[in-house]
């Protein structure tokens, strides 16, 4: 038998390595939980909201009613003290919604987080629900001030984050390849006509905030979306993955 034959039949009586298969538990799903180490700007927005929300469930209602006109981005409010109407504006969530926020925040916001960093989410964030908030509400300023819509259309309660979440849903809708791409689209402005639906679709408030889910979403679709695949080249030292 010649030494190639031979070590031939010692590879054969040799045992097959079994195979590792990884195996996907319901354990699993935590790791898309927002996390303080890998997603602090989703986490600590969160944290912040259950704050606020916490706030509004057990303090005095004339006092939670005084912060929350306050902070309303509404057309008052807006032209008397802007700078602090918008960011406190994005710290208050409409009723005992968190846990419902929560899961939002887990779909659209972290995923964006892992790839991007905290530093861009927030930026991408913060400046959909900035400038959408100016597009409808500044139309809105100069109807009343030429007497189109009564006085009262600039008091109205605006306060939320959703303009932040459709922007940032919008990006990721765009960083989505082919078809993809086309039913995340669908389901996007599906949801924006469900919640305008749902609400009293001919009140004129919920037409503004019909429009400013319609700008936010778009603002990041058309804007964020491509900016953040310009970053894909360029990763930034707080980028995740």
């Amino acid at each position: 038998m010649t030494t190639e034959a031979q070590s031939m039949l010692l590879r054969a009586e040799r045992p097959v390595p079994s195979i590792a298969v990884a195996r996907r538990g319901p354990w699993t799903l935590l790791r898309y939980i927002p996390s303080p180490k890998k997603t602090p700007f989703t986490f600590g927005y969160l944290v912040v909201l259950l704050a606020t929300t916490l706030l509004l469930e057990f303090a005095d209602p004339a006092v939670t009613d005084r912060l929350l006109q306050l902070s309303s981005t509404d057309a008052h409010n807006l032209w008397r003290r802007p700078l602090t109407s918008l960011l406190s504006s994005a710290i208050w969530l409409p009723g005992e919604s968190w846990l419902v926020y929560a899961l939002i925040f887990a779909i659209a916001v972290a995923p964006l987080e892992r790839r991007f960093g905290a530093r861009r989410t927030a930026l991408v964030f913060f400046s959909g629900h900035i400038v959408a908030t100016l597009a409808t509400e500044l139309p809105v300023m100069a109807l009343i001030s030429a007497h189109v819509l009564p006085n009262s259309a600039g008091h109205w309660l605006d306060i939320g984050v959703s303009y932040g979440f459709f922007t940032t849903a919008g990006a990721l809708v765009f960083l989505l390849p082919g078809r993809a791409r086309l039913l995340a689209l669908a389901a996007m402005e599906a949801f924006i006509a469900a919640i305008w639906l749902s609400d009293d679709p001919a009140a004129l408030d919920s037409v503004v905030t019909l429009l400013g889910h319609a700008f936010a979403a778009h603002f990041g679709l058309l804007v964020c979306g491509p900016w953040l695949r310009e970053r894909i080249r360029r990763p930034s030292p707080d980028s995740a993955g």
